[in-house]
């Protein structure tokens, strides 16, 4: 008789011992009150229903936010997907103060998501993509406090726009690269014209300097190998022949 009651105390004494790995925490409760935290590593509470001991993993979560359908303050219907990394830091807050911590730490990132996208344009929650994260991390980091739980971040992971609106910010970039590309080429004729402008006086304030550019452009052309060679007279040239000419008739008149 002695050994089986010494076996049963026995038994409710090993039915009391628990084990919290490191990343746990033991939620004790006794009689319905909070009695402490337990953990990590092998704690004993009372049995037969005085203690009871929730565990609470305290590493740090990874939710995917479901792709949420919004609409931007400039009316435009987007949907955007998000990310949120949270830890508990207080266990016994997260078991007491809130039902299910997990559940609600998503739903309030849920709301905050679309609160956040609700309040910006649409050009803003594509440029400003670290602006509106710390926006979407502070509306929900100072409600999880209470609870327990620390946001660690909280971040948008992609945005999806209608077809009809790519197509129009695709039009739109496309006119941007136009203007770019007419303006780069306007600078570059007006460098080209400063630079023929300082050449055209430099060659007037030395003629023979032109001399030897048509000199240098006849070599170019004909190393070319082209059928055609054009050769480029001065005027003074010409008229100076054609007095010559003249000259030439009036002594045969003669």
């Amino acid at each position: 008789m002695n050994n089986i009651v010494l076996l049963i105390l026995i038994l409710v004494v090993i039915s009391g011992v628990r084990i919290a790995q490191e990343y746990e925490r033991g939620v004790v409760f006794r009689l319905g009150r909070f009695k402490g935290l337990r953990g990590p590593g092998l704690y004993w509470i009372i049995p037969l229903g005085v203690d009871r001991a929730v565990t609470i993993d305290i590493r740090t979560r990874t939710v995917s936010a479901e792709q949420q359908e919004t609409i931007t303050r400039d009316s435009v219907t987007i949907k955007v997907n998000a990310v949120l990394w949270y830890r508990i830091v207080d266990a016994s807050k997260s078991v007491i103060e809130v039902a299910d911590a997990p559940a609600a730490v998503y739903q309030l990132a849920l709301t905050g998501l679309r609160n956040i996208i609700g309040q910006h344009d649409l050009d803003e929650v594509l440029q400003e993509r670290n602006k509106i994260n710390e926006l979407l991390h502070a509306s929900i980091a100072s409600e999880t406090g209470a609870w327990g739980l620390q946001v660690q971040r909280f971040e948008m992971k992609d945005v999806e726009l209608p077809v009809a609106m790519q197509q129009v910010m695709a039009m739109q970039a496309e006119a941007i690269r136009e203007k770019r590309a007419r303006v780069i080429k306007a600078e570059a004729e007006l460098e080209a014209s400063v630079k023929l402008s300082a050449a055209a006086a430099q060659i007037a304030a030395n003629p023979a300097a032109l001399e030897l550019r048509r000199m240098q452009m006849i070599s170019e052309v004909g190393a070319e190998n082209n059928s055609t060679t054009v050769i480029m007279i001065p005027s003074d040239f010409v008229s100076l022949a054609h007095s010559f000419q003249e000259y030439l008739e009036r002594q045969k008149s003669r």
